[in-house]
């Protein structure tokens, strides 16, 4: 069941996953600067390296805001309230949201939307194991494209949007603002979202973040290219392109990239694209925040700050907001 301007099932004449993927990295390849989607990140391989970029010293983000819900989160679902369908964009593992589940007063039901729908089966198999009574249902769809809003078995409330992990950040302003303006009409009025955002700070716990001393980061950044090698049959050569990651202090965001090491030749699907020595693709941005920046770009959306938590040092924020229009 489609819900608020939620998109129907696809019809037969929609392009292919494969088709979007191919269309997005040619169009980001043929762009001067050149850039490729970070949703194109989270394949299965994808996805599990990020879970171990979650467990690295440097990159504070994830224990932060876990930390946060471990503390807030029946105050959480106390704002959120009773009886709420709870959509989770991006679900990955899942972990904070469990925090959440944990402490909801009766929700109707889990929706956990992530583009790697392997991954996401896993962990929505594991979650109706540990939550026997919630209806869980999971959505292997990219949240920025309208996709169908599957219709629990039980009445609900309202619905509650959980966004957490600060992915909020890989978007540019003006397409942030329009992804929560689409998830304020997913919400309806009554209805909220839970969003995390990462807290401007100094740049060097910044950077240390996305630059981890193990590499893992770097491993990360590079299979995007070997997912397009694999998926698409390029023939990029990972060893001859490096992860670069810095601050960009006028747009208050880490810029991370991958830097050609020579004067090379890529095909992909039969087109060729000459890279000169040290040529960036950009591959994803990661914008920092105050709260009250913040809520001025959410009120445009049409949502109003009802409440934000913080961890003692400030460094990332968990807000809920509530929609006004």
């Amino acid at each position: 069941m489609s819900h608020l301007g939620i998109a129907d099932a696809n019809s037969a004449d929609q392009p292919t996953d494969s088709d979007i993927f191919l269309n997005d990295v040619l169009h980001g390849l043929r762009h001067r600067p050149r850039h490729l989607p970070c949703k194109y990140f989270y394949d299965d391989r994808g996805s599990k390296l990020f879970d171990a970029i979650c467990e690295l010293d440097e990159y504070y983000l994830t224990r932060t805001e876990l930390g946060i819900m471990e503390r807030y989160a029946p105050e959480m679902a106390e704002v959120i309230g009773p009886g709420v369908m709870l959509v989770e964009y991006g679900s990955g593992s899942s972990i904070k949201s469990r925090l959440l589940l944990n402490s909801l007063i009766e929700p109707t039901a889990y929706i956990p939307v992530d583009i790697s729908e392997e991954h996401l089966n896993q962990t929505a198999s594991g979650l109706r194991s540990a939550y026997p009574d919630l209806e869980v249902l999971p959505v292997g769809a990219d949240f920025t494209e309208p996709f169908a809003l599957p219709a629990p078995s039980s009445p609900y409330n309202q619905i509650a949007v959980y966004f957490p992990g600060s992915t909020i950040g890989n978007f540019q302003p003006e397409f942030a603002e329009k992804l929560l303006r689409q998830i304020a009409a997913l919400c309806g009025q009554g209805g909220g979202l839970l969003i995390g955002i990462d807290l401007q700070k100094k740049i060097p716990s910044l950077e240390a973040a996305y630059n981890d001393s193990e590499g893992v980061t770097a491993e990360f950044n590079l299979n995007l290219l070997h997912r397009i090698n694999t998926e698409l049959g390029a023939d990029f050569d990972t060893n001859q392109f490096k992860h670069l990651a810095h601050y960009d202090v006028e747009h208050h965001r880490i810029e991370i990239s991958l830097s050609s090491q020579c004067d090379q030749t890529v095909t992909v699907n039969g087109e060729q694209f000459l890279f000169a020595k040290n040529e960036e693709i950009c591959t994803e941005y990661s914008h920092k925040y105050t709260i009250e920046g913040f809520a001025n770009i959410a009120q445009e959306a049409g949502f109003e700050l009802s409440k934000a938590w913080t961890d003692p040092d400030a460094m990332f924020g968990v807000l809920h907001l509530n929609v006004v229009r």
